[in-house]
This record gives C-alpha cells, structure tokens and sequence, in this order.
C-alpha cells in the first residue's frame, strides 16, 4: 500500500501498539458476535453497531457505517463473518477518505508559508502544551527553525512548561509575565520569528471553555494582533483533543469549532485508551483532516496521521 512508502517500520510498530487496546477491546467483542455464525445478518450488523458506537466511533459515524455494509451485503449477496473485518477495513477507510483534506507526508515537506503559524487551541490537561512540544522536535529534527510563543498567561504552570519544552527541543519561547495579554505575546512571537527567518511558529493559547463567549473573543483578538505581523496568519488552527475521553472529546470539538475557525485536529493518549474509535467519528462528524496522533509519552511518539495505516494497525 502506498502508507509504507513513507512510514517507516518503526512508526507502524509505534501506531500497533499505540492502537494495542483498542483493537483488542473491538476484536474480543467481534468475535464474541460471530461466534456460531455463518454469515453477516441482521443479527450480526445489530450487535456491530452497538459495538463500534461502545468503542466511541459515535451514533451518526456508526450508522453511516452500518449502512455502508447493509448496502454491499444486499449488493452482494451471501456475506460470511470471516469477511467482516476486511469490509469493516474497507468502509472505514473510505469514509475517512472521503472526509479528510489531504494529508501533512511528514515533517520536512515545504510550507505554504514562511513563518507558518500554528495557532494551538484546547482545554487544559489533554496534553497540548505537550503536543506543541513535541510539534517543535519534530520540525527541528526536519531542519525547520522554530519559534514558540507562550500565550497561555492565564497560568503561569503552562508558559513554565513551555519554556521547559523549549529547553528540551533547543527553540525559543516569546513569554511575558503570568496575567499579560496572550495577544501581545503571539505578537512578540510572530515579530521575533519573522526577524529570525524562522519556518514554523507555534502559539500556546490558554486552555478555558467555561465561558465560549469570552474564549471567542480572546482568540479573535489573538488572530487579528497576529495579522498585523502577518497579514495571513494563523495558517493553521489546530484543536488538540484527548483521545482517552471519548464523547468528551467530541463536546470539546463542538464548543471549540463554534468559538473559533479549527482547520486542524491533534488526538492524544490514544495508547493508553480502548476508544480509539473516536478518531473515525470525531473525523467523520466535523469534516476537519486529523493532521497528528498521540500515541505515548516518548517525545517521538506524535505521529502525522496517515488514514490508509491507522486503519491498517487497527483491522488489519
């Protein structure tokens, strides 16, 4: 398949194991399904479905599924349960097929833009200040200078850890003290990076959703302070989301696409989850390209999310 091109042996052993629960949570209660059974019928789809909308796939996802191999079972005839994992393989990689943008290769593919600006957005405590940190090695390790700016001032724990991840990749952190204007500080970020020459600038903002109307506000204000620097800036919008949650993560997408424009979407802590199915739904409902996985605590370990090898490792 054309995934192995580039993904290396190492990455798919990262992402097999990073899936290792969820597979085995989805494949047990197939399996449980089909025992006794012949072929694919009413009985089998009924008990599918409650099984892909327990794995957090979601209702609408589930049933789009379903339908899909409603459709090939009427369309083909007789079907047996030894088939339904390569149909589940199959419908599931065309639906994420269908709704993703093209995909990010990896990390040291040319840019739109020079410095492109990755505005990062989420809730605290589902690794996003983690993700940009691992966003950054990775750029670095590609050759890409990177800058980071530490617009969470709301608590001064986030610019710390920042500045921490800073250190650890060997890129700048723009900071200013806890309680400034975050939109004062992307735009020390955006200044210094562009003086520099820099290729990747990412932006930390503060990670509250109690109030959507104030956090709409906040982002606006960061995204138009940001245009003055550079008139096309953010060029990316990216919700950081943790895969372990499941429904709960699909309510933080809900809130945050309604606050602000997301372009692009992180999942993290899929390797320590059963709900890895959240990936199709939350990527299916939101028609937004999932760009990057989390898949442990390694600082290697944030993939780029390839379709045709996530679907791979977890049916093939």
């Amino acid at each position: 398949m054309a995934f192995f091109n580039f993904f290396s042996k190492e990455k798919k052993e990262t992402l097999d194991k990073g899936l290792e629960k969820t597979k085995q949570s989805v494949f047990s209660k197939i399996a449980r399904v089909v025992a006794g059974k012949t072929k694919v019928d009413d009985e089998v789809l009924d008990n599918l479905e409650e099984i892909l909308i327990t794995s957090d796939v979601g209702v609408e996802t589930t049933l789009k599924i379903i339908q899909r191999i409603e459709r090939r079972v009427s369309k083909e005839g007789y079907m047996g349960t030894n088939e339904l994992n390569t149909i589940l393989k199959d419908e599931i990689a065309s639906l994420l097929t269908e709704n993703n943008a093209a995909e990010v290769a990896d990390f040291s593919e040319e840019l739109p833009a020079k410095p492109y600006v990755i505005m990062v957005v989420g809730v605290n405590g589902v690794g996003k200040t983690t993700t940009i940190g691992k966003l950054a090695k990775q750029y670095s390790k590609a050759g890409k200078k990177v800058y980071l700016g530490a617009a969470d001032t709301f608590r001064a724990a986030a610019t710390e850890q920042l500045v921490i991840w800073g250190e650890r990749v060997g890129v700048p952190v723009i900071k200013q003290q806890q309680g400034a204007d975050p939109a004062s500080v992307a735009f020390d970020t955006l200044s210094a990076a562009k003086a520099a020459n820099a290729d990747v600038v990412i932006i930390d903002t503060a990670g509250r959703l109690h109030n959507k109307i104030n956090l709409m506000n906040e982002l606006t204000k960061i995204k138009t302070v940001m245009q003055k620097v550079i008139p096309d800036a953010p060029h990316d919008v990216m919700l950081v989301l943790d895969g372990s949650t499941g429904q709960n993560a699909f309510e933080q997408a809900k809130q945050f696409t309604k606050a602000t424009e997301v372009k692009s979407l992180a999942i993290t802590k899929l390797d320590g989850t059963a709900k890895g199915g959240v990936v199709i739904g939350i990527s299916d409902q939101f028609k937004i390209p999932v760009r990057y996985i989390g898949l442990g605590e390694g600082i290697d370990d944030l993939q780029v999310f390839n379709k045709e090898a996530f679907v791979e490792s977890l049916f093939g």
